[in-house]
C-alpha cells in the first residue's frame, strides 16, 4: 500500500525511484488537449479529420452495425470495393471493429503523408498543422524559428526537419465496461464469453494495427479487464514500448487506484488516468459522493509519485513472472476533463495539478469539421440556453444521462406518449438488461418492456399522483443504439426512408455558454488562449458549475427520498452533504492561488461560492 512508504510522522521515507518518477519527462505530443469520446458516433470518425493536425481523439467502438455501415461509405467514397463483413461470418463483431480501425490508421498514414509532401505555403495542411499547436510546443517554435530564415537552403533544411518531427493525433477508442451483453447464437445456444459485447469490441481493437490507446469507462468489468492479458499488444515489446495503451476514465483517486492495481497484477500498464468530472460531463453522469473536481485532482496530484512507484512494484512482479522484465516504471499520464470552457481554466488545471492534457469534448458538437452533427440538431445546440441542458433518467442502463431538451428523440418520445405508444422498436439490442417479464433480456426502453410495465402499474391501484410519477420514470427512457448514430447518418446522407429520424445528443452543460458553430481553428485557438470565443459571456467558473450541478443533484436526491428514508440514506445524504462542504472549504483555500486575470473574475468566483454554500447549509437542515 502507498502508507507502507510512509514512516509513522507522515513523512515519506526516500526511495530512489521517487525522484525519477517524480522528474520524469511528461511524454511528448503535439498538442495538450484531446477530443473525447462523444456517443457512439458523433466522433467514431474524428481521427479522420483531425488525427492529421496532431490532434489525438477518441472513438466509440460499441456499435458494429453503423461502424459497418460507416466503413462502406468511406470505402465507397475512396473509389475502392467494400467487401462485407455480414453476421454469418464468426466473430464478426471484432472482425467488423478490426477492419474499421484499420481503415482509419490507413487513411490517417496518407494524410500525414500527403501532408508531408506539401510545400510550405498558405493554405496547405502542413502550414495549418503548425499554426494549430500551442506557443509552448518546441515543435512550434522551430516552425516559428524557420519562419525568420532567410538562406533559402537553411531554411529548406529546417523544413525537412520539421516534416520528420510532426506526428498524427492518436486515433484512440472507447468502450463502456459494463455494457458487454451475452450473445447467443441463431439456435439459441449461449455463446462462449469471449463472444460478449464488450470482450469481441476489446479484441476488435487489440487485432487492429492501431499503435493507440483503449479508453476504458464506466467501472471495473473484472471479466474485460482479465482478457486484456491475453494480448500480446499490450505487454513491453523487446524495447519496453508498448504498441497499445490503457487509458481509465475515472471520477475519483480511490476507484483509479482500485483498478490499476487490479490491471497491474496481470501486468497491464495503465499509461493514463483521465479524470472526468462526475456530472459536469456529457454522456452518462456518475455522480461521486459529493467529491468536486478539485480535491479529487489534488488527491491524484498529492499521491500520484507514490501510486505509480507501488503499481510499479505489482506490474514488475507480473511482468517477470510471464518471462519478461521491465527496468523503470512506464510513464504515467494525467488528464481532466469536463465542463472546462475557458483558456485561463484550461491553464490553470494544467499547471496547478501537474496535468499532461485536458480533454474538451462538448465544444467541439459546434465543430462540424471535427464532428458529426446534423444541421437542425447543429443549429438547436448553437441556440440553445442553460435550461435546455439537463441531467435525466432517459439512459436504460440506469445511470443518470446528460440530455438536451430540444432533440427531436425528446420531442419524439413525448409525441409517442401522447399517442399511447410509450417506448422505442429494440433493433440493436446493446443495451437488453432487464429480465422481470421475459427470459431474453430486453431493453427497459423498448416498447415491449414499457408496455408491460405499464400494464403492471395499472394494477397496483396507485393515487393518481403516484401513478404519474412510476408512470414518467418508465416513459423517460429513450433508445441510445439508433437515437446516439441518427446525426450521423443525417449528415451525411446516408439514412435511408424507413428509417427513424429523431436525433439523441447528450452534450455537457457546459455547452450552453457556446452559442454559435465554429471553425477547427477557432475552437483550437480558444483552447490555447489566442482568441476568446466566451467573450462577454456571463459563465461560472467551472469549478462553481460543478458545485451547483452537485447541490442541485443533492437537493433532487433528497426531495424523492423523503417518504422513503431509511437509516443507510440518510447516512449515504449525510456524507453526501460533509464532502460538499470540504470541497467548498478546499476552493476558499485554492482561491488566493487561482490565476484569474480580472479582479472582478475572482469577487464573482467567491460569491458564488458563499451563495452555494448557503444553499447547502439550507439542504442540510431539510434533511436533519
Amino acid at each position: 500500500m502507498i502508507s507502507n512508504i510512509l514512516r509513522s510522522d507522515g513523512n515519506h521515507i526516500f526511495h530512489p525511484l521517487l525522484a525519477f518518477i517524480s522528474h520524469k519527462n511528461k511524454p511528448t505530443m503535439s498538442h495538450t488537449f484531446h477530443i473525447p469520446v462523444l456517443g457512439l458516433a458523433y466522433s467514431v470518425d474524428t481521427p479522420l479529420k483531425v488525427a492529421r493536425y496532431g490532434i489525438s481523439s477518441v472513438a466509440s467502438i460499441v456499435d458494429d452495425i453503423s461502424i459497418e455501415r460507416i466503413r462502406k461509405y468511406y470505402t465507397e467514397q475512396n473509389d475502392q470495393i467494400f467487401v462485407s463483413i455480414d453476421t454469418s461470418q464468426d466473430d464478426y463483431r471484432a472482425k467488423r471493429i478490426t477492419a474499421y480501425l484499420n481503415m482509419m490508421n490507413e487513411m490517417v498514414k496518407q494524410q500525414i503523408a500527403n501532408l508531408k509532401s506539401e510545400e510550405f505555403e498558405d493554405g496547405k495542411d502542413i502550414v495549418r498543422y503548425f499554426e494549430l499547436l500551442p506557443e509552448t510546443s518546441a515543435l512550434k517554435k522551430e516552425y516559428q524559428e524557420m519562419l525568420g530564415v532567410f538562406d533559402s537552403s537553411l531554411r529548406a533544411q529546417m523544413q525537412r526537419n520539421l516534416r520528420e518531427k510532426l506526428t498524427a493525433g492518436s486515433i484512440d477508442v472507447n468502450i463502456m465496461s459494463k455494457v458487454d451483453k451475452i450473445n447467443i447464437d441463431k439456435n439459441g445456444e449461449i455463446l462462449a464469453e469471449v463472444y460478449s459485447d464488450a470482450l469481441a469490441a476489446l479484441r476488435g481493437f487489440a487485432e487492429s494495427e492501431l499503435n493507440a490507446s483503449l479508453v476504458l469507462s464506466a467501472g471495473m468489468n473484472p471479466r474485460l479487464y482479465g482478457y486484456l492479458e491475453t494480448f500480446p499488444d499490450f505487454f513491453p515489446d523487446e524495447n519496453h514500448q508498448l504498441k497499445k495503451k490503457i487509458i481509465l476514465k475515472v471520477s475519483d483517486f480511490r476507484s483509479a487506484f482500485i483498478q490499476a492495481k487490479f490491471l497491474a497484477k496481470k501486468g497491464i500498464w495503465v499509461s493514463e488516468f483521465r479524470v472526468e468530472s462526475g456530472l459536469n460531463c456529457g454522456g452518462h453522469a456518475f455522480a461521486t459522493e459529493g467529491y468536486l473536481l478539485g480535491p479529487i485532482l489534488e488527491e491524484f496530484k498529492t499521491k500520484r509519485a507514490e501510486m505509480q512507484l507501488e503499481l510499479f512494484s505489482l506490474y514488475q512482479n507480473a511482468i517477470e513472472s510471464k518471462g519478461m522484465s521491465v527496468a523503470l516504471p512506464p510513464a504515467i499520464k494525467m488528464s481532466v476533463q469536463g465542463g472546462i470552457g475557458t483558456y485561463e481554466e484550461n491553464g490553470f488545471l494544467l499547471e496547478h495539478y501537474n496535468l499532461d492534457a485536458t480533454g474538451w469534448g462538448s465544444p467541439f458538437l459546434l465543430v462540424p469539421e471535427a464532428t458529426n452533427v446534423d444541421a437542425d440538431t447543429l443549429n438547436d445546440l448553437a441556440t440553445a440556453d442553460e435550461s435546455d441542458y439537463y441531467i435525466s433518467g432517459s439512459s436504460p442502463l440506469g445511470i443518470p444521462f446528460n440530455n438536451f431538451r430540444k432533440s427531436s428523440g425528446e420531442t419524439q418520445r413525448l409525441e409517442r406518449i401522447a399517442k399511447n405508444r410509450p417506448g422505442s422498436p429494440c433493433i440493436k439490442k446493446f443495451l437488453v438488461s432487464n429480465t422481470e417479464f421475459t427470459e431474453q433480456p430486453i431493453c427497459t426502453a423498448s416498447r415491449e418492456y414499457q408496455n408491460l410495465k405499464i400494464k403492471q402499474l395499472q394494477k397496483a391501484e396507485l393515487t393518481p399522483e403516484i401513478y404519474q410519477q412510476k408512470f414518467d420514470v418508465i416513459t423517460e427512457k429513450v433508445c441510445l443504439c439508433d437515437g446516439l448514430v441518427t446525426s450521423y447518418f443525417i449528415k451525411n446522407n446516408l439514412l435511408t426512408k424507413k428509417e427513424n429520424r429523431a436525433v439523441t445528443i447528450c452534450p455537457g452543460p457546459n455547452l450552453a455558454y457556446f452559442s454559435r458553430t465554429f471553425t477547427l481553428d477557432e475552437m483550437v485557438n480558444h483552447i490555447y488562449g489566442k482568441i476568446d470565443l466566451l467573450e462577454g459571456v456571463n459563465r461560472p467558473h467551472i469549478f462553481i458549475n460543478e458545485l451547483k450541478l452537485y447541490v442541485d443533484y443533492l437537493k433532487k436526491d433528497i426531495a424523492e427520498s423523503v417518504e422513503n428514508m431509511n437509516t443507510k440514506k440518510e447516512k449515504y445524504l449525510n456524507s453526501f452533504k460533509a464532502q460538499l462542504q470540504n470541497g467548498i472549504q478546499y476552493y476558499k483555500d485554492l482561491l488566493p492561488q487561482m490565476k484569474i486575470a480580472k479582479q472582478d473574475l475572482i469577487k464573482k468566483f467567491d460569491a458564488d461560492l458563499l451563495e452555494l454554500e448557503l444553499k447547502l447549509n439550507g439542504l442540510l437542515l431539510m434533511a436533519e
